[in-house]
């Protein structure tokens, strides 16, 4: 079932930004949100909700995805999954469609963006490179 659609991630912040009901749904892994750091939405009056769609270490699927996105966004929600590269964020968009999320969309590029001639992320795109606000712990 297709999700609703592909938002870069300025357009990303700016939906969050002017849609209250909006919520920005991080699928990394636990690492990565730790090493690698997380959108921050504080300036927003928000905060990102973290729910991973693989675990880490051993990268299995999270059974309980659908259940912790039930408990965490209403259905009717505008919703944005936010992976490294904008490819579990598709799965995760696809499965909260399927299961009646009605507004869910995937956040192009990622945090880090694709790799770079040299095999190095955060360089050619993604929400760090498009300059939005974000921290690492």
């Amino acid at each position: 079932m297709p999700y609703a659609g592909d938002v870069a991630p300025a357009a990303a912040y700016t939906v969050l930004a002017d849609t209250p009901d909006a919520v920005l749904v991080d699928v990394r892994t636990r690492a990565e949100w730790s090493w690698v750091g997380a959108p921050d939405l504080t300036a927003l009056g928000k905060s990102v909700v973290p729910i991973e769609w693989v675990g880490f270490p051993g990268g299995a699927r999270n059974g309980a995805f659908l259940a912790e996105l039930a408990a965490a966004v209403p259905k009717e929600a505008t919703v944005l999954f936010l992976c490294r590269s904008g490819v579990r964020s598709v799965a995760a968009a696809e499965a909260a469609t399927a299961a009646g999320w009605t507004a869910a969309h995937n956040v192009l590029e990622g945090f880090e963006g694709n790799p770079d001639a040299a095999g190095h992320r955060g360089t050619t795109g993604g929400w760090k490179v498009a300059g939005l606000p974000w921290r690492q712990s």
